[in-house]
């Protein structure tokens, strides 16, 4: 039963069926929005979709759920290939935990489920890296369990339709809505309803400029009929982002470059990177600075500075990244650097970088980046 304050499940109860009903026959007769991935029953592939998506944007997130369905159209393809080809797919993509709990999970499967996905809400949600969200999606979409979807989408379409300030990211917030989703739900077409409540969002309950002429819930809507749809949904948590200025050095000597791959309980952890200095503020690198730097740093003194870059910028969810690339040409390997992988470029370009090496590196866009 319904969780909620005494006039919002009065007020529920009302509209309960009508709001299923409209939802439905919008998802039925007008929604158009077409994903690679809408409609799919193969278990494996809605959760590799489910995964790929979380904080990815569906323009991005199609191409490298083509790009991963065709060289692993199975669970077991993705389950037997190297860690570094699976990054090196990944790369871009960002928040690489996800595909760290994507190969432990595809190999969970293969090995220890003898290659069956679980087939019920329980055991899919008991998978590494698969949250209620993920479980839901794959447990109504492949299998027809009842279970609702609570994304952003959800939220926003809940929060306005019963004029609801409670902030989604409380945990009253998520428990009063995750009741509210499910009770909603279509329970004979759960997967369809799902469906219908999260593209309804993305494409008529906008979070900006909201289709609400042409909505099908205007009558029913609580905020529109007391306008405060721009006022919903209410968030509570401001975060706090941090800058970090990072410097990336490209060093090279006798035919091959410096690379290092990040192990630590960091941003882009198991990805690689040249060598990198972290600072509290920007520094303004000259090249007396940098020809400074490597002799103090690396006890090198004709080193040959062969590039500075612009700053270059990336906002992640909770920081703020600062970045600047500087080339430098090396007489010879430091000793002081031994420890550290010297490969070549064929070597290096099987290897997966951060987004902002990567851009770096892009010859096309590289020259606007130097000064």
């Amino acid at each position: 039963m319904l969780k909620v304050e005494w006039q919002i499940f009065g007020l529920f109860m009302m509209l309960k069926k009508k709001i299923t009903a409209a939802l439905m026959e919008w998802h039925n007769t007008q929604n158009n929005r077409e994903m690679p991935w809408k409609g799919e029953k193969d278990p494996y592939k809605i959760w590799l979709s489910e995964v790929i998506l979380q904080q990815t944007r569906v323009e991005q997130g199609r191409t490298y759920y083509e790009n991963f369905t065709h060289k692993y159209p199975t669970i077991q393809h993705l389950a037997a290939d190297k860690d570094e080809n699976v990054f090196k797919l990944w790369e871009g993509l960002g928040y690489y935990n996800r595909c760290k709990n994507l190969l432990f999970t595809a190999r969970f499967v293969t090995n220890e489920l003898k290659g069956r996905f679980p087939d019920t809400y329980a055991d899919i949600v008991a998978l590494k890296g698969v949250g209620p969200y993920t479980a839901a999606a794959i447990a109504s979409f492949a299998y027809n369990e009842p279970y609702a979807v609570v994304d952003g989408n959800v939220f926003r379409v809940l929060s306005r339709v019963f004029n609801i300030d409670t902030p989604t990211d409380s945990t009253e917030g998520k428990q009063l809505f995750t009741d509210l989703a499910n009770e909603v739900l279509d329970k004979k077409q759960p997967g369809a309803f799902n469906q219908a409540i999260m593209d309804f969002g993305a494409t008529i309950c906008k979070p900006m400029a909201p289709a609400c002429a042409v909505c099908p819930l205007q009558k029913l809507c609580e905020a529109r009929q007391h306008g405060r749809v721009s006022m919903l949904p209410v968030k509570n948590k401001v975060l706090q982002k941090k800058t970090r200025w990072l410097t990336w050095f490209k060093l090279q000597a006798e035919g091959k470059t410096l690379v290092h791959k990040r192990s630590s309980r960091d941003i882009w952890e198991n990805l690689h990177e040249f060598y990198l200095v972290e600072a509290t503020e920007k520094t303004t690198w000259t090249r007396d600075l940098v020809t400074q730097w490597c002799w103090n740093q690396l006890d090198v003194k004709k080193a040959e500075v062969i590039s500075i870059s612009g700053v270059l910028s990336q906002q992640l969810t909770h920081q703020t990244i600062k970045a600047q690339f500087i080339e430098v040409q090396l007489p010879h390997i430091p000793p002081s650097l031994t420890e550290y992988d010297w490969l070549s470029t064929k070597e290096i370009d099987q290897l997966a970088f951060p987004r902002l090496i990567n851009l770096w590196l892009d010859p096309k866009k590289r020259d606007s980046l130097l000064f």
